[in-house]
C-alpha cells in the first residue's frame, strides 16, 4: 500500500508540468466566431472558436505540456496572421491571451504571462 501511495504522489507531480492558458472570449461582436488555432513548438494542440458576449468577458481555459527544459514556443493562428511567443516553465506558467480589432481594423493577439494563477471576476 506504501508503494502505491508514493507512486501516486510521484505520478501526480510529474504530470502536473503544465502551461495553463486562459483565452478571453470577447466583447467585440466582429470578432464572434472567429477561429484561433493554438501551436505550441510548431504543433497544433488546441483550435478555438471565440464566442463574443455584450457582458463581461469570459474565459476559455487549456492546459498544456511543458517539455524538461520548460522553453517552448507558443503561436496562434488567427485569420492570416500568426502570432508568436516565447514562454518558459515555471516562470510564466500562468498565461492570459486577448484578441482585440486595432483602429484600422487588424486583429491584434496579446498574452500575459505570469507564475501565479490569474483572478477572474465571477
Amino acid at each position: 500500500m506504501k508503494k502505491f501511495l508514493l507512486l501516486l504522489i510521484v505520478l501526480c507531480v510529474v504530470g502536473c508540468k503544465k502551461y495553463v492558458v486562459s483565452i478571453e472570449q470577447p466583447t467585440n461582436m466582429k470578432l464572434d466566431n472567429l477561429k484561433l488555432e493554438v501551436y505550441l513548438d510548431k504543433e497544433k494542440v488546441q483550435e478555438i472558436n471565440l464566442k463574443a458576449t455584450e457582458a463581461l468577458p469570459t474565459y476559455q481555459t487549456i492546459g498544456l505540456p511543458v517539455s524538461d527544459d520548460g522553453l517552448h514556443l507558443l503561436q496562434v493562428k488567427a485569420k492570416d496572421a500568426i502570432f508568436t511567443f516565447e514562454v518558459k516553465y515555471p516562470e510564466e506558467k500562468y498565461i492570459m491571451m486577448t484578441a482585440h480589432l486595432k483602429n484600422n481594423g487588424k486583429l491584434h493577439v496579446g498574452i500575459l504571462k505570469q507564475n501565479y494563477k490569474f483572478r477572474f471576476c465571477s
